[in-house]
């Protein structure tokens, strides 16, 4: 995965009742961040770590206009997305590696 590209991605906790949006230019780095509570705040206190979605962007700009479209929409929007793209909610991370 290291390459030019942005990624949009969804973490989520362990009961996968909290959502979190981001994006990246490294994905694999970034999730293990978040994985060893290397970012402080929102992911961190939630004890959000768990891959369930990533999509790739082509530009930061492309990135950062799809964050902001996952983040304005509602809850079922993500969970459809999330189900679509991985149904058993499974932690994608290790099949990045």
């Amino acid at each position: 995965m290291a390459d030019n590209n942005f990624y949009v991605y969804i973490l989520t906790n362990k009961t996968n009742t909290t959502l979190y949006i981001g994006i990246t230019s490294n994905l694999i780095q970034r999730v293990y961040q978040h994985k060893k509570k290397l970012v402080g705040g929102f992911s961190s206190h939630y004890n959000i770590n768990k891959l369930v979605y990533y999509e790739i962007a082509e530009n930061a700009y492309a990135a950062i206009t799809r964050e902001k479209q996952l983040k304005a929409g509602n809850r079922r929007t993500k969970i459809h997305l999330i189900n679509t793209f991985n149904p058993e909610w499974e932690d994608l991370y290790h099949g990045l590696l």
